[in-house]
């Protein structure tokens, strides 16, 4: 999937882009929304050893590769978009308009769009919490199965109450509805874990607080990457200007010089 997001001038239905049907609901790219592109790529070069390639829609907007597999995009539109700094994952939906308006119809809001792109309609909203979350209708990246199978990146989302959660994106991403494709949902002591086609792409924890003060405590999708030495990526996140919120042998949570949390761990992160 491109997040090469520049608005296209109305809605544009590709007739031969691949149908989401197969797989709707589930999480099918992250993106970091940035204020400056060249910063952001000399960091994450710096700290996950990523390499780069551009993006479709102009200088804004770049994908990173990891073994030449696309990981995740960056599009520099934070300040253009007046939103947070961020790492989002987006969710691969077979109408754009249809699920942002169930979003807001259950007490979410929509922060940028729908809008459309020429590969296809993209949005970012927010649930009733504030988790912030974009979605997908459209062609995704040309290996996907490779990325997904891979899981070069895992979703958590940390939220007040992963039953209710579960139910508000149930009913927004056609979660558990049976239909062929849907995306499965299991509740293991507490946490919610999200499979699609067999595999697990996502987790939904309790216990995060709507008012905190620190953005990490209050409800958020946590993007995780895989890495192969967690206290190399942690020194490279000192020495660039970022920082280690918390470090352990397996895994550790840092932030980007511009505030975007992400974790990385060398253990499986679905698990």
């Amino acid at each position: 999937m491109n997040h090469d997001t520049a608005v296209s001038g109305g809605p544009r239905k590709r007739k031969d882009a691949p149908s989401t049907h197969s797989f709707f609901g589930a999480p099918c790219w992250v993106s970091l929304t940035s204020r400056d592109l060249q910063a952001t790529e000399e960091f994450y070069t710096a700290v996950l050893g990523w390499r780069w390639r551009e993006a479709e829609l102009g200088d804004r907007f770049r994908v990173a590769l990891a073994g030449g597999v696309p990981v995740a995009g960056i599009a520099a539109v934070a300040t253009m978009w007046q939103t947070a700094v961020a790492w989002t994952p987006y969710f691969a939906v077979p109408d754009a308009d249809v699920a942002a308006a169930r979003t807001r119809e259950r007490g979410g809001t929509a922060a940028v769009g729908p809008l459309s792109f020429p590969p296809g309609r993209a949005a970012l909203l927010a649930d009733r919490d504030g988790a912030t979350f974009g979605i997908w209708q459209g062609e995704l990246v040309s290996n996907w199965e490779t990325w997904r199978r891979s899981a070069p990146t895992f979703i958590r989302l940390h939220t007040r109450n992963a039953f209710d959660s579960a139910i508000f994106y149930g009913e927004v991403l056609d979660w558990a509805t049976g239909a062929p494709g849907c995306c499965e949902v299991e509740y293991e002591g507490g946490e919610v874990v999200l499979r699609s086609q067999g595999d697990v792409v996502a987790r939904i924890d309790s216990g995060a607080v709507e008012a905190a003060p620190d953005p990490s405590v209050r409800p958020h999708w946590q993007v995780h990457f895989a890495v192969s030495d967690v206290a190399r990526c942690a020194r490279g996140a000192e020495k660039h200007g970022g920082s280690v919120l918390s470090e352990q042998a397996t895994e550790a949570v840092l932030r980007d010089p511009d505030g975007a949390q992400f974790t990385v761990t060398s253990r499986d992160p679905r698990g």
